[in-house]
């Protein structure tokens, strides 16, 4: 098996939705997430709002492989939860698949540039320096016995990467969304 198929895939889904069809839209989002979370190697969804009025939904779909996210990407349920949520929407459905975790600081579309490196690093670094020393100390005052053990390291270093994939980055990309995005005149 390639390397691609054995690293998990996130499908973003970007979506411009018509004045006034927020709530609706929103109502059409708690049905189709609970929906993908039924195909095999579902990994868990995130949904990122707009900050402003006018600007699209980002949703964040992850799979353990190519292979699942394509079945749940290409399923007639897919199909039919799309049709019924056009009439929302301003463009049509859009959708790319991206490896791995690329997607916390990917822009919605090309003509955006991408965040400086140096606010990506301070972002991650925002998220993993509290979370490397909460999380042992969590799981010593419960499991001491664990502490030092591989098995201690292991669910310590499971515990951190669950709290950043499925946590922390959803989050802190969205509260750093204007600064994450912002350009300076040179």
């Amino acid at each position: 098996m390639s390397q691609s198929h054995n690293q998990h895939v996130t499908l973003v889904i970007t979506h411009k939705i018509a004045p006034a069809g927020e709530a609706q839209y929103e109502a059409w989002l708690n049905k189709i997430m609970p929906q993908a979370g039924t195909f095999a190697g579902h990994l868990g969804v995130n949904v990122i709002r707009p900050s402003r009025s006018g600007d699209p939904y980002t949703i964040l779909v992850r799979f353990d492989t190519l292979e699942n996210l394509n079945a749940w990407h290409n399923s007639e349920l897919r199909k039919q939860l799309v049709a019924e949520v056009s009439p929302l929407l301003l463009q049509d459905d859009s959708t790319e698949v991206r490896p791995g975790a690329e997607f916390w600081f990917t822009p919605p579309s090309a003509t955006v540039r991408p965040p400086a490196r140096w606010k990506q690093y301070l972002l991650t670094l925002l998220v993993i320096y509290p979370s490397t020393h909460i999380v042992p100390w969590f799981w010593g005052q419960f499991l001491p016995q664990l502490k030092g053990t591989e098995g201690g390291h292991l669910l310590n270093d499971a515990s951190v990467v669950a709290l950043v994939v499925f946590l922390w980055m959803p989050i802190i990309t969205r509260v750093f969304h204007s600064w994450l995005t912002r350009t300076y005149a040179h």
